[in-house]
């Protein structure tokens, strides 16, 4: 039996190129991208042995000289991570969660890099959580609002509130108490 054909030319190569606005400056050194834009500055290290990142101009390059389905998804990925990087130092990423709580009067608060809920489900021990460096929490009302130039760190510190009042064995049908995103950036979830 013949062996199969790839449909990948391999010595092809790929070249994928990602463009920002004026008001933003790229810079890449040491495998390390530093993205300067209006709301701020951001990095992130982008290193494959396979793939050259170049800065041209306005233009973030991504190049590989082979095209294989490994570096293909390297590229697609490296691409991925720099268009969050370009949106979040020009719009910023922004999560909001709701406070839910039925019988018992939960008290959220931040100080500092803490974040404390009081009083879930009538329980005598606050559970808290460090916030993490780059992300900006504030509580208003009953909505929590996670802000932050890096799309992973406001995912992040977004799941850990909702992780902080997870209660597993609990039908969570049933029992409604907890903090919930309810918003996160490109959807409404509910």
């Amino acid at each position: 039996m013949p062996a199969k054909k790839s449909k990948y030319n391999k010595n092809k190569g790929i070249i994928r190129g990602i463009e920002f606005d004026k008001g933003t400056t790229a810079i890449y050194e040491k495998g390390i991208l530093s993205v300067n834009g209006k709301k701020g500055h951001a990095e992130k290290k982008l290193l494959s042995k396979n793939i050259k990142i170049e800065v041209k101009g306005n233009k973030v390059v991504i190049e590989s000289k082979r095209s294989t389905k490994k570096d293909k998804t390297i590229v697609m990925t490296f691409e991925a991570h720099i268009k969050n990087l370009l949106r979040g130092v020009g719009e910023g990423y922004r999560y909001a969660l709701k406070i839910c709580s039925g019988h018992f009067p939960m008290n959220v608060s931040v100080n500092n890099d803490d974040f404390t809920i009081k009083n879930f489900l009538g329980e005598k021990i606050p559970r808290k959580m460090k916030i993490k460096n780059g992300a900006a929490v504030k509580v208003e009302g009953d909505q929590v609002i996670v802000e932050s130039l890096n799309k992973e760190i406001a995912g992040q510190v977004s799941a850990d509130i909702e992780n902080l009042t997870r209660r597993p064995g609990y039908d969570p049908r049933i029992f409604q108490d907890g903090v919930f995103i309810i918003s996160k950036p490109g959807k409404e979830t509910r």
